[in-house]
């Protein structure tokens, strides 16, 4: 007994510090993966390097100085993470069993969760988003994942409504009163209209572009959804991932990406 609790304590549980250690690092690297952010990442990793390399070999002059700029580097961290920080802490708090929309699906007879809400029908938003583009209807879409986005739902009118195409149309007809704002989508259902998204304010934004697709950015930013932006001044397409905005001219080249992401 005592043998296999010195086993566990020098091999086993070292061996598992690193891999958590590793899925920790891995994660951290997505959140700020293709943004500013990932070059102070990876400079702050290789001093965290270096300094274990200084403190294994015994080197005390150098392994202070890093490990002083470590601990104060956290704090700057801190700051220059917040958007990050923010973001992995949601995704921590999703991935709960009562949150997590995929595994709900897969026990969907437990929970009474239908195919029909489980899935959407990306034909029916692609017919509308067309219908959008063709006549220059500015329109934003907020495809819900993970991270629930009920704190931004509660700004507008909520709804349980099965996805379609006509319906889309008549709310972000001009003349709607439920055409100002997102439209929030839930698996088939849209639970949301008239939302009101919290702006990005990323300085790097191109000056071109208006609020609405600075709040399906700003969105993505603070959660894992996907948004879907129709420019009112030119009928063009771009979705939104991660803060990262992509514009589309082909609507097949773009429906495939969709139903990517939504995979």
């Amino acid at each position: 007994m005592e043998d296999i609790l010195n086993i566990a304590q020098n091999f086993l549980i070292p061996a598992i510090d690193l891999i958590l250690f590793a899925i920790m690092l891995y994660y951290a690297y997505k959140l700020v993966k293709g943004t500013a952010a990932i070059n102070i990442f990876l400079g702050f990793v290789i001093i965290y390097i270096i300094w274990s390399i200084t403190e294994l070999v015994n080197m005390p002059i150098l392994s202070n100085i890093l490990g002083g700029f470590i601990s104060v580097g956290l704090i700057a961290l801190i700051v220059v993470f917040q958007q990050e920080i923010r973001k992995f802490l949601l995704l921590l708090g999703s991935s709960n069993i009562t949150n997590n929309k995929n595994l709900l699906k897969k026990f969907n007879l437990f929970f009474k969760i239908s195919s029909e809400q489980a899935r959407m029908d990306v034909n029916e938003l692609i017919d509308a988003c067309k219908t959008l583009k063709n006549s220059n209807t500015g329109a934003l879409f907020v495809i819900e994942k993970n991270n629930s986005l009920d704190f931004v739902r509660s700004s507008g009118d909520k709804l349980n409504s099965v996805l379609s195409a006509p319906l889309i149309e008549s709310i972000f007809f001009k003349n709607s009163p439920l055409h100002d704002g997102a439209v929030i989508i839930e698996g088939n259902f849209i639970t949301g209209s008239r939302v009101i998204l919290p702006v990005s304010e990323d300085k790097n934004i191109n000056s071109r572009l208006g609020l609405r697709h600075r709040a399906a950015i700003g969105i993505t930013e603070k959660t894992d959804a996907i948004a879907i932006v129709i420019s009112e001044e030119n009928g063009k397409l771009s979705l939104v991932k991660n803060g990262e905005l992509k514009s589309y001219n082909n609507i097949g080249i773009f429906k495939s990406r969709l139903e990517q992401e939504l995979d």
